[in-house]
């Protein structure tokens, strides 16, 4: 059987016009199997006959092959990648973009309601010219119920009440998670000189749960302290807070209750919005305040016959709950995206 002749020099010219008609990626490979097929391709077979030839003859036609065969190979490239390439008619087809379309929504998260809810107490009350203080949860009972002027048979003592921590400290240096964040007030007067004006959030600790409380909860407790501050003062700066932090139209009373750091002692009650009221009723308790008891001035080595003054504590967890209709507090904890997502 007789084997197909390897083109001459004018051949390979042929091919290079055959490879610049083509108009398809089927047609260059058709080619390039031609050319370069392993049996019967015409750069195989021309290399397959340099057997025959003597040795300065195979040199020199080496020579002209490889360098016939990268000019095809180089023809082939240049065309496929041509090929491959869309023009822009084909891209106006395939590859529009509708301008109108809306963007598909971006995931974005927010800080809790809790947090979120500290943070524009600490801007409201920043604005009226409160300082912003934390201390620590464990502390003494010296802090938490002495300097307070808490006595020593109040029921805020009892194990019922109050997580104590086992440890080897006895007498006033006992230790307890923070029932309120009034240590930090203690610890504030301590070390500044008054007239000054101070707010104190964070986590305080109980033993009660239900509807309308929690283990662990937010307070934001505050203080006021200067020569002619009165109950006047403090009425004023709680509607402000109230109004600010919840909104304009919040219903709220005042009325007198005990607390043994103040004296006198009020307490604020906000009037629930919406239909699904809490076990409370209608009314739910947010704020305890009143004029600094004189006794804790004089536990921080402040003159109450020149200084006077008056504190005040909001449960942030309940004015978030007010502000958005959240009948259980129970809620704001479990960390549930799809209850977090509605706010």
């Amino acid at each position: 059987m007789q084997q197909n002749a390897a083109p001459g020099p004018g051949e390979w010219a042929e091919f290079k016009k055959k490879i610049q008609k083509s108009s398809t990626l089927k047609d260059l490979e058709t080619i390039e199997q031609e050319l370069f097929g392993r049996k019967s391709g015409a750069m195989t077979l021309a290399m397959k006959e340099l057997k025959n030839l003597s040795p300065e003859e195979r040199k020199d036609k080496a020579k002209e092959l490889n360098e016939q065969k990268q000019s095809l190979v180089d023809h082939l490239e240049k065309l496929k990648d041509e090929l491959i390439k869309p023009d822009s008619a084909m891209l106006v087809k395939s590859d529009s973009i509708d301008a109108t379309l809306d963007l598909p929504k971006k995931e974005q998260g927010h800080l809790h309601l809790v947090h979120e809810f500290t943070r524009q107490v600490e801007e409201t009350f920043g604005r009226m010219g409160f300082d912003v203080a934390r201390g620590p949860e464990i502390e003494s009972e010296e802090m938490n119920f002495n300097k307070l002027n808490v006595p020593e048979d109040h029921p805020a003592r009892d194990a019922q009440d109050t997580f104590w921590i086992k440890s080897n400290k006895k007498g006033k240096d006992r230790l307890v998670l923070r029932t309120h964040t009034s240590p930090v007030q203690i610890r504030y007067m301590e070390t500044h000189e008054p007239p000054f004006r101070a707010i104190f959030p964070g986590k305080v600790y109980r033993k009660d749960a239900d509807a309308t409380h929690s283990p662990m909860f937010h307070q934001f407790e505050g203080l006021m302290i200067g020569e002619n501050v009165t109950l006047a003062n403090m009425k004023a700066v709680m509607i402000t807070a109230i109004r600010e932090l919840i909104a304009k139209d919040t219903q709220f009373r005042f009325r007198t209750a005990f607390f043994p750091f103040v004296e006198p002692g009020l307490e604020v009650d906000m009037k629930w919005k919406g239909d699904d009221k809490t076990k409370e009723g209608e009314w739910l308790e947010v704020v305890g305040c009143g004029m600094v008891h004189p006794n804790v001035l004089r536990n921080c080595n402040i003159d109450p016959d020149k200084w006077q003054g008056f504190a005040f504590g909001f449960g942030i967890d309940r004015m978030v709950m007010i502000k958005h209709r959240i009948p259980s507090i129970k809620s704001l904890f479990p960390g549930d995206v799809r209850f977090l997502r509605q706010f």
